[in-house]
């Protein structure tokens, strides 16, 4: 293999004569403002973070991209990510003018059967190829991001009522009834994922992810074995919840494509567990990484999709944080009525969740008073940044984001989100043109980012301290802060 990790045509483009420099690709990198060595970083830098360690691109490699060689995979996946990352919005393969390798559906697409055998053995799968792949080094497929009609479309399908199979089932075996899991074998699976969930919210996506990989594979090891029927939704329940989290966790790291995919099987397992609450959560949890990606049209219609399912089920928290999130989406779409309207039946229901009957499942629980504030604040945040640096939707979020700060700085339970709304906090004082203000919490925020293992902190900061810089680059505070950017968090590789 090449010191150039493998990163070579295509077959047959270097031997093509009439290679031809490619103009899509030079788009969007002279729109950038990236140079050839600062992509070359960046390119090496995320290979390392998807294990692909034998990837080591320079700036003439770069040179040769641009001038229409085609790069072996993964390279067009990452480019894709980091061109995504940099615009805010899905920059696929293709746009990039670049040739994908060709996939099987299971290891792409997320148009997949909502039938249960089906979705225990693509979560076997991809989870078993997941650790794999980053045991060995390298990748063997990469994965694209669905967005648009490819994406909502099939996730509609969530609420098409399953065919019943009652009267087409043979009756199981006296072992089948009897089952291999107790109860308490059960509960403690159950206990496992709650344990993991608190693991990520104090310490980000990096540091467990390939632990709860690795206990979703097993729970789909038991699926596979005959259990009686409510063993079975329970442990598709417990799948749902698990790879839920390693969507989760994928995306804190900044692993996107993973994260979809697997957020897609966590929303096929919901169904097989009958659970439209947990099904609306994992929708949220999509809508939120469209979001991230610049798509709030999608993140829209997969939160209405949220509330439209679960609506006479779902508890007040659960609803409350739905609308948070239709709040955010409206915000980022610049519709600043229908947001605020969000944003105040967010607050309203809110108010009937210590009146609920029952206790709330243990993944709506993050949303706490302070997360709420946190979430509405980011709304009217971006609100702002939509409206030009609107200074009158900059006034609307400081008292709720200050109101979420300091909540969060008691809570050392969820310190990535402390990180995160510190950082809000700090956007909000540039957007006011309180640069001094700003460097004070955003060094803050740094101090707690050493801690959690979240490249989404991580990239909030520095496109926070790049926009001081752009705005305030002569403050001594603002020089001050760039300095110790680069020595307190250096881009250097994530585990995940």
């Amino acid at each position: 293999m090449s010191g150039n990790g493998g990163s070579g045509t295509g077959a047959g483009s270097a031997a093509n004569g009439d290679k031809r420099p490619n103009e899509l690709l030079t788009s969007w990198f002279v729109r950038s403002g990236w140079s050839k060595g600062e992509l070359a970083r960046q390119v090496n830098r995320r290979a390392r973070q998807l294990g692909a360690n034998h990837i080591s691109t320079d700036t003439s490699r770069v040179r040769r991209w641009l001038d229409g060689e085609n790069p072996r995979e993964p390279i067009p996946r990452i480019l894709s990510e980091l061109f995504s990352e940099r615009f805010g919005c899905v920059v696929s393969v293709e746009d990039l003018g670049l040739r994908a390798a060709r996939q099987s559906p299971s290891a792409t697409g997320v148009d997949l059967p909502w039938t249960g055998p089906q979705t225990v053995a693509l979560l076997s799968e991809f989870s078993r190829s997941d650790l794999m792949l980053a045991r060995r080094g390298f990748l063997g497929t990469s994965l694209a991001l669905s967005a648009g009609p490819s994406l909502i479309e099939p996730m509609q399908r969530w609420l098409v009522p399953a065919p019943s199979t009652a009267h087409h089932e043979p009756e199981p075996s006296a072992a089948a009834r009897r089952g291999r899991l107790s109860k308490p074998e059960l509960d403690l699976l159950e206990s496992t994922t709650v344990m993991f969930r608190q693991w990520d919210a104090q310490c980000g996506g990096g540091l467990r992810r390939k632990a709860v990989v690795g206990q979703l594979h097993e729970v789909t090891d038991l699926l596979q074995e005959p259990q009686p029927e409510t063993t079975t939704r329970k442990l598709f329940k417990v799948a749902a919840e698990l790879a839920e989290l390693a969507g989760w966790m994928s995306y804190d790291v900044g692993l996107q494509p993973t994260a979809q995919k697997y957020f897609v099987l966590a929303l096929h397992a919901a169904k097989e567990a009958g659970d439209k609450p947990l099904g609306s959560y994992i929708l949220s949890s999509m809508s939120r990484q469209m979001i991230h990606l610049g798509r709030p049209d999608d993140a829209l219609e997969l939160v209405h999709l949220a509330q439209y399912g679960s609506r006479d089920c779902a508890s007040p928290r659960t609803q409350s944080m739905l609308y948070a999130m239709e709040a955010r989406a409206y915000a980022n779409m610049g519709q600043p009525g229908k947001c605020k309207r969000a944003v105040r039946m967010a607050e309203d229901t809110f108010a009937d969740a210590d009146d609920w009957d029952e206790p709330d499942p243990d993944w709506i629980r993050f949303f706490s008073e302070a997360e709420l504030y946190g979430e509405n604040s980011h709304s009217y945040r971006d609100l702002a940044y939509v409206a030009g640096r609107s200074p009158t939707y900059a006034s609307l979020a400081e008292p709720l984001m200050q109101r979420a700060v300091e909540l969060f700085a008691k809570d050392q339970e969820h310190q990535r989100s402390y990180a995160l709304n510190l950082i809000g906090m700090a956007t909000v004082h540039l957007l006011q043109r309180e640069p001094e203000r700003s460097t004070v919490l955003a060094q803050e925020a740094m101090v707690i980012a050493k801690k959690v293992r979240s490249e989404r902190v991580n990239t909030r900061i520095r496109k926070t301290v790049d926009t001081a810089v752009r705005d305030f680059g002569d403050l001594a505070e603002v020089v001050d802060l760039t300095d110790k950017l680069a020595i307190e968090l250096p881009e250097t590789a994530e585990a995940v």
